[in-house]
């Protein structure tokens, strides 16, 4: 069971002006955030199954979308106003102003949907899935084109600003160039790390977050330009100035990198309450940047200070690790914040409860919706599994899963999380 945002909070923020310029209403972690290029309205999704469509002059919400049946990864704006949805039931909508219902839906992945991108004529929406492929879907109407040669999950899609061509960016470490008339294969780069999102400048260059904490630069013609340490951690969002000056880097602990992307230096860190940042998106100004996390909160941040825009209000449930103040295991489990909770009284999030975890049979947890994939796997949960599970990645150990894709290649790092989940996860 998913979290979802109360009847009586959602009546709240629709009727209320924020005190600050920062933006609660979703009951889960915030996914995915687009700025409008008017800058007068923003979408946001949430693994809470629905999308919130913003005033970003009033800082409040305008309408909640429902219609997917699990968490919203992805969104995107329209020219005229439309907002467009995908979400990990492998689904598309399209939403016009006020509806509360789609315009008209797209099916076909038979994965979760996590990237959404639009072209610069406003026709095509593409798509990048966990099912391997890319979807363009024509917004007039027809089939969608599909796009397969990617051998993991494909986690981000961009246009280039001719419209010709589509750039891909996958969970197989490469970055794939299709062009978007005749029949040609696609370019493709192959960079040392999985890649989690992907963005392209209006002069060809590409830029694409990896899940060892670099970024990796691509030429147009899919040549590697260079690199960049970011975190040491996975970069899990990217964003790119309208002016494409800048680049915005998530990290999966919390702090957001602004970079200058021709000097290929960190000008700042917008550091937050130390959460998973989800999702980032520029304002058409160039300076101001909205970013999604685990706190549940859209906050706008000020790129050239480094400051929120605002007050910065606090989570009301406090750290939750706080009981754990230098403890290395704590500190690794952070990453797992958005998605698990230690203990019953806490219940489900987008993932289950890790309570009681230790012993317990996979998929066999009352009172959560598993995949039937899961359900057939034969896995007990133990140090050692759940161990295996971080060392190869959770596509290969457990196939089927909704879980983020994510490894921890150090194996101390790896024991100081099964030694903290063994004191943090007995039940009550």
């Amino acid at each position: 069971m998913l979290v979802r945002a109360t009847c009586a909070v959602v009546l709240a923020i629709l009727t209320g002006v924020s005190a600050n310029a920062q933006m609660r209403g979703h009951g889960g972690p915030v996914r995915a955030v687009a700025v409008s290029s008017d800058g007068a309205s923003a979408i946001s999704g949430s693994f809470d199954t629905s999308a919130i469509r913003w005033s970003l002059s009033r800082n409040a919400a305008e309408q909640v979308l429902r219609f997917h049946e699990s968490a919203v990864n992805a969104v995107a704006i329209l020219k005229d106003g439309r907002v467009v949805t995908g979400g990990e039931d492998g689904k598309i909508a399209v939403w016009k102003q006020g509806a509360s219902l789609p315009e008209r839906t797209f099916e076909g992945h038979t994965a979760p949907v996590v990237a959404l991108a639009v072209s610069p004529d406003g026709g095509t929406v593409a798509s990048a899935s966990w099912d391997r492929t890319i979807r363009l879907w024509p917004l007039a109407g027809g089939p969608p084109r599909v796009l397969e040669g990617h051998t993991q999950n494909v986690n981000g899609v961009a246009f280039t600003a001719d419209g010709n061509s589509l750039v891909s960016a996958g969970y197989d470490a490469t970055i794939r160039i299709w062009p978007l008339s005749g029949n040609a294969a696609p370019v493709v780069a192959t960079l040392p790390a999985a890649l989690n999102a992907v963005v392209v400048a209006a002069d060809g260059e590409i830029a694409a977050a990896g899940a060892n904490g670099s970024l990796y630069f691509v030429s147009p013609k899919g040549e590697p330009t260079g690199s960049m340490d970011i975190t040491e951690t996975p970069v899990i969002s990217l964003a790119m100035s309208p002016n494409g000056a800048l680049l915005a880097a998530a990290g999966i602990r919390g702090s957001v990198a602004v970079v200058d992307r021709k000097a290929r230096m960190i000008l700042r860190s917008l550091v937050g309450p130390g959460l998973p940042v989800w999702s980032v998106a520029f304002f058409p100004d160039n300076k101001i940047l909205l970013t999604g996390g685990a706190d549940r909160m859209v906050r706008r941040w000020n790129t050239e200070t480094g400051e929120p825009v605002g007050a910065v209000p606090l989570n009301e449930a406090g750290d939750p690790l706080a009981a754990y103040a230098g403890d290395r295991g704590a500190e690794i489990y952070r990453a797992c914040i958005a998605c698990h909770t230690l203990s019953p009284d806490e219940g489900n999030r987008a993932g289950p409860t890790l309570s009681g975890i230790f012993g317990r049979k996979i998929a066999t947890l009352p009172g959560y919706s598993f995949s039937e994939a899961l359900r057939k796997l034969d896995i007990v949960w133990t140090p050692e599994t759940v161990s295996k599970l971080f060392e190869i990645g959770p596509a290969a150990y457990t196939p089927g899963t909704k879980m983020p894709e994510q490894t921890i290649g150090s194996a101390e790092d790896r024991k100081a999380l099964m030694e903290f989940l063994q004191k943090a996860t007995v039940a009550k």
